[in-house]
Formats: structure tokens, sequence, C-alpha cells
């Protein structure tokens, strides 16, 4: 299986806002999002926005997912930290290690930071690959609010 990670640019946007629209529609998310949400999330990506990045899986001539990350520093753990916000795999690759090797990927690109993320408890699937790719269950519940 070819797989191969780049980052997002521009052209990329009607691709990922057609992944978006499918992942923000299943059970692996708790909110719908909405296009101007996901726009705005591209935008950052795509920009030289200092917090948010987005990149492309490809492989086999076709774009297999994407994924978002934003940076920030955690003061829990004393180190940059890198939140995987979106990680999408198209249905037709799942299950071919394409997740583990954004990971890896991910890991060689930001060496010596904490990785973090949210899964929801039920994506049985995602939290055996999270696992299996080293992450940890944190035992507290996180909280927001919009201002």
């Amino acid at each position: 299986m070819d797989c191969k990670i780049r980052v997002m640019v521009e052209t990329d946007r009607a691709c990922v806002l057609e992944m978006m629209r499918v992942f923000y529609a299943s059970p692996a998310v708790l909110s719908n999002g909405s296009e101007e949400i996901f726009n705005k999330d591209i935008d950052a990506c795509v920009s030289q926005c200092p917090y948010a990045e987005g990149f492309m899986i490809q492989g086999d001539g076709e774009v297999q997912g994407y994924a978002m990350i934003a940076r920030g520093f955690s003061t829990e753990f004393g180190k940059p930290c890198i939140w995987v916000e979106d990680l999408y795999i198209r249905q037709k690759y799942r299950g071919m290690g394409i997740g583990s090797r954004f990971f890896e990927y991910i890991e060689e690109r930001y060496p010596g930071v904490i990785l973090r993320l949210e899964v929801e408890e039920e994506n049985t699937r995602a939290v055996k690959v999270y696992k299996k790719s080293g992450f940890e269950v944190l035992p507290y519940m996180e909280m927001k609010k919009e201002v």
C-alpha cells in the first residue's frame, strides 16, 4: 500500500471539504461543524497561521484521507504539544495502517512533543489504532467555553 503524507495546500480545499462533511456527520465527532467552520479550518491550515497545519494522505493516485493538527504548549507536561484535531481516513482505506503511518510522520516532523487527541469511546477501531501508536487514556474530562 502506497501512502504519502504532504502538507495541505489551497487546491486541496474541495477535496478536504468533502471529507470533512462525511467525518463531521459521523458518530466519530460530537459536533456537526458547519461550512463556515470547515472553511476557517482549511484557511488556517493553508495559510501562515502559527497554530494550525493540515496534511493530505495520498497513495495509489488517490486521496486516502486528511488530518489537521493544532500546535501549542502544555504546561502540564512542560513541552510543546501537538493536538491531532482531525484524522480522517476514507472508508475503503481503513485498516491498512494509514493512521499508524500518520502518527509516525508527525513524530518524525515534531520530535520531543507531547501528542494529544480526543476520541469517542465508542469508536473502538480508532481507539485501537491510537493505543497501538502509544497513546494512553487520560482519566479526566475536557471542558470548553466559547467567548
